[in-house]
């Protein structure tokens, strides 16, 4: 009988190793972990696509209008043009712009002209937003603005650079104002209100209401404020009806602190 022969072994010598691979071809298991990478980064970037941002450019000049194009054409937005034929307050008051969540309006017109196309916007679509754009915006016609609803003030220079950020904010509720702008709007306000504070509320003022005022401020009770002024109780509950009436509030709390706002700022 001849020598046993051990098990055939097909492609590969006994003893030899198997071939390596030597390309860059990561394995199985890793391709698994590179696949569901990206497939998860295409599920959140399809997460994150949203309805475009409706926007409407109004200007009286069509080369605005076409930079404004081109800079906003971008997969977020969807912008429509307005030329604005005349820059007469009658004609902007009656104009009819088209449906947008964010109105652009270059106010190269006159003052009235611009006011009267706000005006007609903020009726028409009164949840829209608006974005003033001008040559420049001194602090008074900053804050004139921003009273009649404005949420945003760029001038042309910034509206290269800061348009596409702004939109999506203002958008949002936002403001898009220098914070410089908006500080001083802040205290334009307040100030008014003090004022009209010292003025309305406290010239009307009783020489008892006052008595009665002074003496909430000592956080006092009607019974305590009874016994201070030697009147009855009743007739302290009601002064300071009264008193919730005259400065437009419904709490006691309320009353004591628009009171301590009003002298402090008189100080």
């Amino acid at each position: 009988m001849g020598p046993k022969r051990g098990p055939q072994r097909t492609g590969h010598r006994a003893g030899s190793k198997l071939p390596r691979n030597n390309s860059r071809t990561p394995p199985t298991k890793g391709l698994a972990r590179v696949y569901s990478f990206h497939y998860a980064e295409k599920t959140v970037a399809t997460k994150r696509t949203g309805p475009k941002l409706s926007v409407c450019i109004l200007s009286p000049h069509p080369l605005v209008l076409s930079e404004f194009e081109r800079l906003l054409n971008k997969p977020q937005f969807k912008v429509s043009l307005k030329h604005l034929e005349s820059t007469l307050a009658p004609d902007l008051r009656n104009l009819d712009p088209p449906t947008a969540q964010v109105y652009v309006v270059d106010a190269h017109a006159a003052r009235p002209a611009t006011g009267a196309l706000l005006a007609n916007l903020m009726e028409r679509f009164p949840e829209a937003r608006l974005i003033v754009v001008g040559e420049q915006h001194t602090d008074a016609t900053s804050f004139s603005l921003l009273r009649l609803g404005v949420k945003g003030l760029l001038t042309y220079v910034e509206a290269r650079e800061q348009l596409i950020r702004a939109l999506p904010l203002v958008a949002a509720g936002g403001f898009w104002v220098p914070r410089a702008v908006l500080s001083g709007f802040v205290d334009s306000i307040l100030t008014g209100q003090s004022r009209r504070l010292k003025s309305d509320a406290v010239a009307n003022l009783s020489r008892r209401e006052q008595e009665v005022m002074d003496s909430l401020l000592e956080n006092l009770s009607n019974k305590e404020i009874a016994s201070k002024l030697n009147i009855a109780e009743r007739t302290v509950k009601f002064h300071v009806s009264n008193l919730l009436s005259k400065f437009g509030v419904r709490r006691r709390a309320d009353l004591i602190l628009l009171t301590f706002q009003r002298r402090m700022a008189a100080v």
